[in-house]
Parts: structure tokens; C-alpha cells; sequence
């Protein structure tokens, strides 16, 4: 039973560590911009399916294709804040809202109109997991959580150490005097969607090794994220590392006792609780 238990915690790290990635994005674009992006998730799953042309195209390592996609995401992000989110930036926060939510059902069906519906996979292969003290684990799963390790320290570095990091932090606590100080926001703006949305893009390329691609994978996992971003603290990066490793190990953990088409609604129980018992998350009074 100890190992069945141990078993299953590998893949609640597993997921915990995509949906890290993909709250961090959301907490950043809140945290600075100042609105929940309901396009956050399909974001991921149109970086990981730019991911697949690099694949499929040219036979890249996944990595490689990865970077690239990060790139091609990045690109898009930008793109659509120009056209779409900067005009309404100056209006109430629920336009934005029901703006995202648009482009989110734009992306979907752009992803369903270039690859189809069907189910794709980066490379068709069977492969043998490693043993250890009786668990099975995938290389791809050891790659997954050590590619989001790596992000997050990246990050980490780039908030603490950089200047543009520490602009993108001051506009975070107040945006008004931020400006008045002399920081470009306009350029720190763009370093958020940078950077929020690089991490959903890697998000969504690790979802799709660990699974498989499909054009409602990102929509599928926006509820775990958003779940992650208010556990930890809206608008906290580093909450949203505790809050997405705490809503990805209790989804797989409840497995042993409950079906898994269930593992939703315990992200969503767990955000409930949290709005009830602590509105401002686990490190909602950090800076």
C-alpha cells in the first residue's frame, strides 16, 4: 500500500509541477495587469501544439521544438495584447475578462481548424520507466519535473536579480507609483506577457508529453490553475508554486479514494475553501 501511495504521489508531483507553471503565468498577468486571463489555458495548448510542427515538420527533439514554440507563443501573446487587450487596458477589469474569454475561444478554434480534433502525440514510442525502490517513473516525468525546477529558479533569478524583474515587482505592489518613479510600464507589460506567457507555453509542452495533445488540454487544466494562483495568493508567483505542487498532489492523491474523472472538483473544493477560509491564499500577506 506504501508504495501504491508513493506511486501515485510521483504523479501528483508530475501534474503539480505543470500547473505550477501555468499559475505562476496567471499570477503575474493578475498581479501586474491587473485581470484573471481566461485565455491563459488555451495559450498552453496552442504553445504545445507549436510545439508538434517543429516535431512533426522536421523531427526536432522535443526540447528543441519547446524553445521554439515558447518563442511562436510568446509572439502571439504580444500580438493579441496590441491588438486586443491594450486599447480596453484603461477599462473596468471585467471587459478584459470577457475579452480573454473570447480569445480563449478563438484560440480553441484555431487549434481545431489547423490540427484537427483528433488526438496527436509528439512522438509515437513505448517507453520503458525506470525502477526504483518499487516505483515505475517515466524519463519524461524525471524531464518534466526537472525542466520546471529549472523555469522556476529562472524566474526567481530574473524577479530578484534583474532590473527589468524588480520593475515588474514594483509595478506589482503599486502600479501608479511605478509610473510615477519613472519605470516604463509599458515595457514591463511586455515583460509579463513575455515571461507569464513562456511559462504557459512550457506548461502546455509538458502536459502534452506527459498525456497527450489535444485542443481542450489547456481549457481541461484552467481550473487547477486558477485554483493554484487563489491557494497560493492571486497575483504571488511564489504562492502559486505552493498552491500549484498542493492542488497537483491532492488531485492524483484522491484517486485512492475516489474516481478519477473526479480530480476537477477537488481543485475547485480546494479554491472554495480557500476563498471561504483565507480570501488572500497561503501567502497572501507576502510580498
Amino acid at each position: 500500500m506504501t508504495v501504491e501511495v508513493l506511486q501515485v504521489l510521483v504523479y501528483g508531483v508530475v501534474l503539480g509541477s505543470i500547473v505550477t507553471l501555468g499559475a505562476i503565468g496567471v499570477s503575474l498577468l493578475y498581479g501586474i495587469l491587473g485581470f484573471a486571463h481566461f485565455a491563459h489555458g488555451d495559450l498552453m495548448t496552442m504553445g504545445a501544439y507549436f510545439a508538434f510542427v517543429f516535431v512533426a515538420a522536421w523531427g526536432w527533439p522535443i526540447w528543441i521544438a519547446g524553445a521554439w514554440a515558447i518563442v511562436g507563443g510568446i509572439a502571439l501573446a504580444i500580438a493579441v495584447d496590441r491588438v486586443l487587450y491594450r486599447p480596453l487596458r484603461r477599462t473596468a477589469p471585467v471587459i478584459l475578462l470577457i475579452a480573454s474569454i473570447g480569445v480563449a475561444l478563438i484560440l480553441r478554434s484555431l487549434v481545431q481548424l489547423v490540427w484537427g480534433p483528433d488526438t496527436l502525440v509528439y512522438v509515437q514510442e513505448i517507453q520503458l520507466p525506470v525502477k526504483f525502490a518499487g516505483l515505475r517513473i517515466k524519463p519524461d516525468q524525471i524531464y518534466i519535473v526537472v525542466g520546471a525546477v529549472l523555469l522556476v529558479a529562472a524566474l526567481h533569478l530574473f524577479l530578484r536579480h534583474t532590473r527589468t524583474g524588480k520593475a515588474m515587482r514594483a509595478m506589482a505592489d503599486d502600479p501608479d507609483l511605478a509610473r510615477v518613479t519613472g519605470i516604463d510600464t509599458d515595457r514591463v507589460i511586455l515583460w509579463t506577457w513575455a515571461t507569464g506567457t513562456a511559462l504557459a507555453v512550457a506548461a502546455g509542452v509538458f502536459l502534452g508529453i506527459d498525456t497527450r495533445l489535444q485542443p481542450t488540454m489547456g481549457w481541461h487544466l484552467l481550473l487547477p490553475v486558477f485554483a493554484a494562483a487563489i491557494l497560493g495568493g492571486i497575483g504571488k508567483p511564489y504562492g502559486a508554486i505552493v498552491g500549484g505542487m498542493v492542488v497537483g498532489i491532492s488531485s492524483e492523491m484522491s484517486t485512492l479514494v475516489i474516481t478519477p474523472v473526479y480530480k476537477p472538483a477537488i481543485a475547485f473544493g480546494l479554491m472554495v475553501i480557500m476563498l471561504i477560509v483565507r480570501p488572500k491564499g497561503l501567502l497572501g500577506l507576502a510580498r
